[in-house]
């Protein structure tokens, strides 16, 4: 197997964390023991045996002699259908039938090769890997039946898992009884032919999900379902800050009254993710829930008890503000005092944006136990297996092979579950009681309470322009609290001033507009690290570095005197470094135009507006340069002056990514994800007070409610390049296409998201 990029090397994006698995060696052995995977679509998720023998042409799939077809997916499901989208891809490629295949999200064993749902990776990282192996599968049948039939392998051909010939035709299951043994090393598997695009009969066309109907009739299992015999339940009380708070003493006399309490521990964790932390133990959910309101806990708190939002937003502009701290991006030429010094005029703005919450609708969850066979295993939903392991073998002090994370469905992850912290309390519950089945439950607040949260952001731009109104160079100079450099900071690669940065903390930043000298400056807020865990949230940096480019690329359009759309378009131009690269961010700022084009066609660009009503119009690039989804959006909007309420009417998106797998996933996740960028342009945040996040639940955390969705469209770009990501990039133009719409409707511009009703008038009142 490939090992992964050193630490601090040059050039490392987020594409690195799946180097292992794109380059993973053939290694065989398909699982005997597979409770530990799950098969989305049988009674209880339990995986269906394989009849007779079976092949294995790879590591990713397996032929059993009914010709049934069971395909590894190493990505964890969340919603998105992944499953049935990479299934797709290998069917095509090996010409199987779609009534054949299977699909088994398998356990965490490193045969799998680094194991990660996130960045919207899935479906592009998958692209290769899987047609190479169906690629495997059909070229060892159709030689298998060659040379059953005594004829040359070209003069058979594979179709609907049949292999035909003027001699007959030969069905997988057949071949496989036969015997094959045909394999491949991962030289050969790069060599193979693989079908024309144009070719492929299931990408791009609609299938039925292979997981649908458990979700619809409510039979699918979520880690919250995960139970053993002999399971006990610990409920958390966590402590007064996320960091550096201790116990001095508990009383838990009050809590003995309830029928089912047990006992109540402090935990002892060397891995850090949980200092401070009790666990109430019970024989019942109720029972620990019950008792845990009983338990009386003094702590000594830690240093942040008294920092709040304002207190890490005004660190960030300090901290922006020495222009010796952060790191500097390479983006050709970053030497942009030339320019501001000999120019006519410059714009400078800043852009902040609140603490955003993940508030996933299946709360944190973990059930975790020694096994007979002395193994640790962990029963939970999770998007970061290959980061979790590491962290719970710290807290276990177990080795890694010793532990197992076993397969469920995610019920919403956003990117949550890409930091496996919830895992560790369990863990250690279960290891102060003896390997004990422990299974911890936490209740809305907690979740959110315990949330590794976007950081709030400070945003600094800057343009500057000649005698002409042209743009001769900008910067941009953001502050956040890192989740990588905290959760992976091995993947954290050096700017070219020697310093490393994060790059899901700044990705978009780095745009695709040619505006002559252009600095990128990433800078760590460390009092926002040092008073939450900063995580990934769905669209991470770009979600709100988007805001800022395309806010300020609005405003300088103004500045310039050009219609915003022509003014973006005048600066995507694909040559040099913008020009793109092979294989997914071919044709570069040209596609990235196109996309805004289209998004200005379906909006109806141009055209006359009601009384404070008026169109905004966004471009952006999720999400990183090197795996660019290119994606539009444009807003019909009108606001309210009375009030402030800024009324979306029409929400349109239009997407280049590729060659689209599956278009109904596709289309629904383009279409939560600009409804989430919705949500946090308008509606959803949250703010730190006194240490901790001011919103416990529901009631004031307040997302996108559905009588507040407007009329939706996506478009898709066709197209034959290979595919790029869906899950995140259509959250990224959304605000910025918002706030500008409102400039251009009643003339105020907003800076900062979430753009409250009381931000409007403010504004207005100011205006």
């Amino acid at each position: 197997m490939s090992r992964l990029p050193k630490r601090g090397s040059a050039g490392i994006t987020r594409r690195g964390f799946l180097i292992a698995m794109t380059a993973v060696g053939v290694s065989f052995g398909f699982p005997r023991h597979l409770m530990a995977a799950m098969d989305p679509a049988s009674p209880d998720g339990k995986v269906l045996p394989s009849e007779g023998d079976i092949y294995e042409p790879s590591l990713w799939y397996s032929i059993d002699t009914a010709g049934k077809i069971k395909v590894n997916i190493m990505r964890s499901e969340m919603g998105q259908h992944v499953g049935t989208a990479i299934a797709r891809i290998l069917a095509d490629e090996l010409e199987a039938s779609w009534d054949d295949i299977e699909i088994i999200h398998v356990d965490s064993d490193p045969r799998w090769g680094y194991m990660v749902t996130g960045g919207s990776w899935s479906i592009s990282q998958s692209w290769p890997v899987y047609r190479q192996a169906g690629a495997a599968g059909r070229t060892a049948l159709i030689e298998a039946a060659a040379k059953k039939w005594g004829i040359a392998a070209k003069d058979c051909k594979a179709s609907n898992g049949k292999i035909i010939s003027t001699k007959g035709e030969l069905s997988y299951g057949e071949l496989v009884t036969m015997g094959l043994t045909r394999q491949f090393t991962e030289e050969e598997l790069k060599t193979l032919p693989l079908k024309p695009n144009a070719d492929l009969k299931l990408v791009g066309q609609q299938v039925t999900s292979l997981d649908i109907a458990n979700k619809t009739n409510g039979k699918t299992i979520f880690g919250i379902d995960a139970k053993v015999d002999g399971m006990v339940y610990a409920n958390p009380i966590l402590p007064p800050t996320r960091y550096g708070s201790k116990v001095v003493k508990f009383d838990d006399s009050a809590a003995k009254a309830v029928k089912g309490y047990q006992q109540t521990i402090v935990l002892d964790d060397a891995s850090g993710s949980v200092p401070g932390w009790l666990m109430v133990i019970a024989s019942s959910f109720n029972a620990a829930q019950k008792a845990s309101k009983l338990v009386k806990v003094t702590w000594d708190a830690g240093k942040t008890a008294n920092v709040s939002e304002a207190d890490i937003i005004a660190h960030g502009q300090k901290l922006l503000g020495d222009q010796t701290k952060g790191s500097i991006l390479d983006t050709g030429n970053a030497d942009t005092e030339p320019a501001f010094a000999s120019a006519k005029s410059t714009i400078a703005e800043e852009y902040i944006t609140s603490t955003v919450l993940h508030a996933q609708m299946e709360p944190l969850n973990a059930l975790v136990f020694k096994n007979q066979d002395g193994i640790w295993e962990v029963h939970s939903g999770c998007q970061w297996q290959s980061l979790t392991l590491p962290v719970l073998a710290t807290a276990l002090g177990e080795k890694e092979a010793n532990i197992v994370i076993r397969s469920y469905m995610l019920g919403g992850g956003f990117g949550r579950r890409l930091n496996g912290d919830y895992t560790i309390p369990a863990a250690l519950t279960s290891k102060a009681l003896g390997g004990k089945p422990v299974k911890m439950v936490m209740m809305r607040p907690q979740d959110m309470l315990f949330d590794s949260a976007r950081s709030a952001s400070v945003q600094q731009l800057k343009m500057a322009f000649d005698d002409k109104k042209a743009v001769t160079a900008m910067e941009h100079h953001a502050t956040a609290g890192w989740p990588t450099q905290v959760l992976a900071p091995g993947f954290m690669p050096k700017g070219t001033n020697g310093e490393p940065y994060d790059p899901f903390s700044i990705a978009g930043a780095d745009h695709w507009y040619t505006v002559g000298a252009q600095k990128v400056r990433a800078v760590s807020n460390d009092l926002a690290i040092a008073t939450f865990r900063p995580g990934w949230l769905r669209s991470v940096g770009p979600g709100w570095t988007g805001w800022a480019v395309e806010s300020f690329m609005d405003e300088a359009a103004h500045h310039a005197g050009k219609d915003p759309l022509q003014f973006r378009l005048d600066m995507l131009i694909a040559e040099g470094r913008n020009a793109g690269s092979t294989p997914v961010a071919e044709g570069g700022a040209a596609r990235q135009a196109a996309v805004l084009k289209k998004a200005a066609e379906m909006i109806g660009w141009g055209t006359p507006q009601a009384k404070d009503t008026a169109l905004g119009i966004a471009s952006t690039f999720g999400q990183e340069r090197d795996m660019p989804t290119w994606v539009s959006c444009a807003v019909q909007v009108h606001v309210d002056k009375s009030n402030g309420i800024v009324n979306v009417q029409k929400l349109y998106i239009a997407i280049d990514a590729g060659i689209i797998v599956d278009p109904n996933g596709a289309e629904a996740q383009c279409q939560g994800a600009a409804l989430w960028g919705l949500s946090m342009a308008l509606y959803e945040g949250t703010e730190l007070l006194n240490g901790q996040y001011k919103d416990s639940n529901f009631d004031t955390y307040t997302p996108l409610r559905l009588g507040q969705t407007p009329d939706v469209k996506i478009e898709f770009i066709p197209s034959k390049m290979p595919p790029s990501g869906l899950g995140e990039p259509a959250v990224t133009p959304v605000a910025p296409a918002i706030a500008n719409a409102i400039y251009q409707a009643v003339g105020v511009r907003l800076r900062k998201i979430p753009m409250k009703p009381s931000d409007v008038k403010s504004a207005l009142t100011k205006a």
